[in-house]
């Protein structure tokens, strides 16, 4: 588990699964959109923005759990 969380393997998954696919727009854009403009219904839509959301969220874990050791 400690191997999933390094850097080396968190930033190509949040850039590339958490922003794929690429053209026209990524699909988290695509899906904070909907999220913004109140039509985010569908189930689907919905895992989909958490699919895309979820490198982004261990990236930010990984960054704020090193920060935190760093100052104790």
């Amino acid at each position: 588990m400690k191997n999933l969380l390094e850097y080396r393997f968190l930033i190509p998954l949040a850039l590339l699964l958490g922003l794929a696919p690429f053209l026209p727009q990524p699909h988290i854009v695509e899906k904070f959109r909907m999220l913004a403009a109140g039509t985010l219904k569908k189930p689907i839509d919905i895992f989909d923005l958490v699919w895309h959301t979820c490198p982004f969220l261990l990236l930010a874990y990984r960054i704020f759990r090193d920060i935190r050791h760093q100052k104790a």
